[in-house]
């Protein structure tokens, strides 16, 4: 019987450790990786094996080798793995995944990793998205969008998403709870294209009523969103209670105590529930209850109290106590909640957040209880201002994108050195990780694959050299031309100054003489010949790269800007006609504005990413009824042209030059202001402009209250032979405009 003891201990070790994870565990079959990896190299994916490893002190990892014939993807989660995968595809096959281009076209034999290539990532924290991002640009993603999405997050190394699709649904349900009707909440609740506002306390119920089918389906959407993320290893970021309510709470509860704000842009008075008012934290813990109910939670919660939001005081013990009822109402409901904080406000609002605001703000929450998002570091960097936020985790972002808006953008060199500089800073503080932030995506693909390239390294990048790689990866050859053009880009859209965005395009502003319009800033950062001579070397070329995605979209988009830059000198001629009471020249050059829009709609009609079709028709696939897809209809059309009523100070913030709206709308506008300005030049009339405009503002009421699509829904034209057709056209015109 002794004897037996210690083969049945050896048994039970044994069974033990065939039970534990060992340091190399291939996936299951329907492991969340091995899915991704069949969808991004579709038949290659049985020639590469997946395997799980441990973190390096707490940081991701991941490895790449060959071995017995087949590229082994090694990481300690699926991002890992993931990012394994486009490192593979990137250095070894030259093959760059962006939203133009999200499979993998491999050659057998597959390239052989000779030595083994091992990454850990310096940052915990690789955030991604803004509040807007879910209007400007997700509105009306469905779950297929959703998929591709992720999977790119996967791929570049994103691990800290923000969550905010279905959160009408609980919002909608914890308010039942507290007896208000779907009627009542009707004013409430804004439509699809504005909820990132809703969310923030900035206005109710503009572009509603919302739908109940809405609620119901977006918060299944939410679910496969959240389960897909967390089983890639992702810990995504919800939104928590930050006061606003119905604006009926007063009826249902008269002694509230309730701050009546309002934003300022032309909406209705909003209410923010004082956070020491006692219903605060119940209704708190109410959301975090019913949200975890629904979507479980990782603990990480957004809210921001203040956005774009001045409080009522700058008295620090008031901001102290604001500031710990706020973390109490997550943090008694969720022991392990962390506030993640969007640092916008102390750049939007810095005549208000000074050092004694901020530090009174952080002081009530305990370190490791709040990471604060450092917004906008590429441009201002507000960490450097405050001591690192007074010891709290913090992330350092590139905002980049403002209301959605297309304007080839950015600046590369700060993308580039920044972060690193940022992490070897003594002063930084707790740096903890980097992040995307833009309001609106999908555009300047280069740009964002440029940033995230710094997710596994913490050494500044090269940007020429990087550019090199980036343009075979992106074409599937070298060529110096492109290579040539490229660096024309990293010095001129690419070496943005401080504005809020890109310049935008004269076209999109409401008609004027004057050289900019309201929300629409047209003052380049370099001079629009040498985008000439980028958009020249790429023409040259174009027709060795007919078939790749990568380069249509880029040639669209360099036509595209070059075209939308060339209309300001042409507006301002048109402007000196107009004094000079030339009626001539101001025909002649009106005429030709207006073929210059029609030939800008032309060349972007042949992308999908640039047309107003598919954005209105998929808006209006998420409705059940011709009722509800009018609802659809009208806040797509309304959120990238007036933003509110036809006297909204928003309008033109979330300009779009698209093929559709281009022709229907922006070039309507400006022939009907023409048609007018002529007639009164030809009476030797003086125009009345104040109330030529108000005559436009009843048009474009008309136009975004129009229901049923009848734009574009794929791509018109090839988009090299209509670029080398512009470009003929238009090439010697620009560059004697200029010379003038």
């Amino acid at each position: 019987m002794n004897k037996l003891k210690p083969m049945l201990y050896l048994c039970a070790c044994l069974i033990f450790w065939a039970g534990c994870t060992s340091e190399k565990e291939k996936p299951h079959e329907d492991d969340a990786a091995t899915a991704l990896l069949k969808r991004v190299v579709k038949d290659k994916a049985d020639a590469f094996v997946i395997e799980y490893i441990n973190p390096e002190n707490g940081f991701d990892v991941f490895e790449l080798e060959s071995k017995n014939e087949k590229i082994v993807l090694r990481g300690n989660n699926g991002v890992a793995v993931a990012s394994a995968l486009h490192y593979y595809l990137k250095n070894y096959c030259q093959q760059e995944l962006s939203w133009n281009d999200m499979e993998a076209e491999l050659q057998e034999p597959l390239q052989i990793v000779a030595t083994k290539v091992r990454k850990v990532t310096p940052y915990k924290y690789r955030y991604y998205l803004n509040y807007c991002t879910f209007n400007y640009t997700m509105a009306w993603w469905d779950w297929n969008r959703w998929q591709q999405e992720i999977d790119w997050m996967a791929l570049n190394g994103i691990n800290m998403p923000l969550a905010l699709t279905g959160e009408e649904a609980i919002w909608r349900d914890v308010y039942h709870t507290l007896n208000f009707t779907d009627k009542e909440l009707e004013a409430f609740f804004s439509g699809p294209s504005y909820f990132s506002w809703l969310w923030m306390g900035n206005i109710d119920g503009w572009g509603g009523p919302l739908p109940q089918h809405w609620m119901d389906t977006h918060k299944e959407l939410q679910k496969k969103i959240v389960a897909r993320e967390r089983s890639l290893g992702m810990t995504t970021v919800l939104p928590a209670f930050t006061g606003h309510v119905p604006p009926t709470f007063a009826q249902k509860f008269p002694n509230a105590k309730l701050k009546k704000t309002n934003w300022d842009a032309g909406f209705n008075d909003v209410y923010i529930l004082d956070a020491e008012d006692s219903l605060f934290e119940k209704i708190g813990a109410m959301f975090l209850e019913a949200q975890t109910k629904e979507y479980g939670t990782d603990h990480f919660y957004s809210a921001d109290t203040f956005n774009e939001n001045v409080p009522p005081t700058t008295d620090s013990t008031y901001l102290s106590n604001i500031s710990e009822k706020v973390y109490r109402s997550m943090a008694n409901t969720d022991p392990k909640a962390v506030w993640v904080m969007q640092g916008w406000m102390f750049h939007y609002n810095d005549e208000f957040w000074k050092p004694t605001q901020m530090q009174a703000l952080f002081a009530a929450i305990p370190d490791d209880g709040m990471i604060v998002l450092d917004l906008y570091s590429e441009s201002h960097p507000v960490w450097k201002t405050n001591q690192a936020y007074y010891g709290k985790p913090w992330i350092w972002n590139m905002l980049q994108n403002f209301g959605g808006n297309v304007s080839m953008f950015g600046r590369m060199a700060h993308v580039a050195a920044d972060p690193a500089a940022a992490l070897h800073d003594p002063q930084a503080g707790k740096l903890t990780g980097i992040g995307l932030t833009p309001e609106g995506n999908v555009q300047n693909p280069a740009l964002f694959s440029l940033m995230l390239e710094n997710v596994w390294r913490s050494e500044p990048i090269d940007v020429s050299d990087w550019l090199k790689g980036y343009a075979r990866r992106r074409y599937g050859a070298d060529n110096p031309s492109v290579v040539a053009a490229w660096n024309i880009l990293e010095k001129t859209v690419y070496n943005g100054g401080l504005g809020e965005g890109g310049p935008e395009s004269i076209i999109v502003a409401r008609p004027t003489f004057e050289r900019t319009g309201h929300r629409v800033l047209t003052k380049l950062d370099y001079d629009p010949t040498e985008l000439v001579k980028a958009w020249e070397l790429l023409v040259n070329v174009a027709d060795s790269f007919r078939t790749n995605e990568g380069f249509n979209y880029d040639l669209t988009d360099v036509t595209r800007q070059v075209l939308a830059n060339y209309a300001s000198p042409l507006q301002q001629k048109i402007a000196q006609a107009y004094q000079k009471k030339d009626i001539a020249a101001f025909h002649t050059y009106s005429e030709e504005f207006l073929k210059l829009i029609d030939d800008l709609d032309t060349v972007v009609a042949t992308r999908q990413e640039f047309l107003l079709g598919k954005w209105i028709a998929d808006a209006r696939s998420w409705g059940e009824t011709d009722a509800e897809k009018n609802i659809y209809e009208f806040n797509a059309r309304d959120l990238v042209t007036l933003w509110g009523d036809k006297n909204s100070e928003l309008h033109e913030y979330s300009n779009r030059q698209w093929a559709g709206l281009l022709k229907d709308f922006y070039k309507p506008r400006w022939e009907q202001f023409f048609t007018e300005i002529e007639k009164d030049l030809k009476q030797h009339k003086k125009s009345s402009l104040p109330a030529l405009e108000e005559k436009l503002k009843d048009w474009e009421w008309q136009w975004a209250t129009k229901t049923g699509n009848s734009y574009a829904v794929e791509p018109i034209g090839n988009t090299v032979d209509i670029a080398k057709s512009i470009f003929a056209k238009y090439h010697d015109r620009i560059l004697a405009a200029d010379k003038k």
